[in-house]
């Protein structure tokens, strides 16, 4: 994730993180790194990049920090009033749609950010790619930053429609893993979520360091 000023837009959005989100048969995975950077400096090594909408929907950030956080805070307040107003949550295709839309509506004044928002509704699972421009495209597993793609490489020969949340967790951390290894900005640690039709559940730093050491994955200097 981009902490920092640049005239270059375009590789702002490039540059600065690793995101992946996956589709499993019985629900999805969120996961990122927690660094980041402003050019070649580490500004942050806990930084939140993962972000709970409602019981169903979840978003990862990339990009220009105070964006990409204005986007979550305004998607999750129309999440909230939809869930209020309709009483039921707002399906995943609907949340992407509406980002996609916040998205394109200020091409004066765009929001530098790039997230994925994954979900779960009646039609299953599901994952979106939403650039800065609007672009919204769903696909069954997405990796987004400067580490992508390193991770892409791990998902594309691992990746299967049948696997279940729980070896989509472990692929994403060996995803993740990867990345950190030779993206410089991607770094110092785990976010995992997942979203199933039962739960949203957010791993815990134990529960993460327990999946690293059955993976045989060394663990980052942050986590003990």
């Amino acid at each position: 994730m981009q902490n920092g000023w640049s005239l270059d837009v375009e590789q702002r959005l490039k540059t600065g993180t690793t995101t992946i989100g996956l589709v499993c048969k019985d629900g999805v995975v969120l996961a990122t790194e927690r660094r980041a950077t402003a050019g070649s400096f580490i500004a942050n090594k806990a930084t939140q990049k993962l972000f709970k909408l409602d019981q169903n929907l979840g978003v990862t950030i990339a990009g220009y920090v105070g964006d990409a956080q204005a986007l979550v805070r305004y998607l999750t307040a129309e999440v909230t009033l939809y869930r209020l107003r309709r009483n039921g949550p707002l399906t995943a295709e609907g949340a992407a749609t509406l980002l996609a839309n916040i998205l394109n509506g200020n091409r004066m004044f765009p929001y530098l950010a790039w997230l994925i928002l994954g979900g779960v509704d009646a039609a299953g699972g599901h994952v979106f790619s939403v650039d800065a421009g609007g672009g919204c495209i769903e696909d069954k597993y997405v990796s987004v930053g400067s580490g992508s793609t390193f991770a892409y490489g791990v998902l594309e020969e691992n990746y299967s429609r049948d696997l279940s949340v729980s070896d989509g967790v472990d692929l994403a951390l060996r995803g993740l893993t990867v990345a950190m290894k030779r993206d410089s900005a991607s770094g110092d640690g785990y976010l995992v979520n997942t979203i199933t039709s039962k739960e949203y559940h957010e791993f815990t730093e134990d529960e993460i360091i327990k999946r690293l050491k059955a993976l045989k994955i060394p663990l980052p200097p942050t986590l003990p």
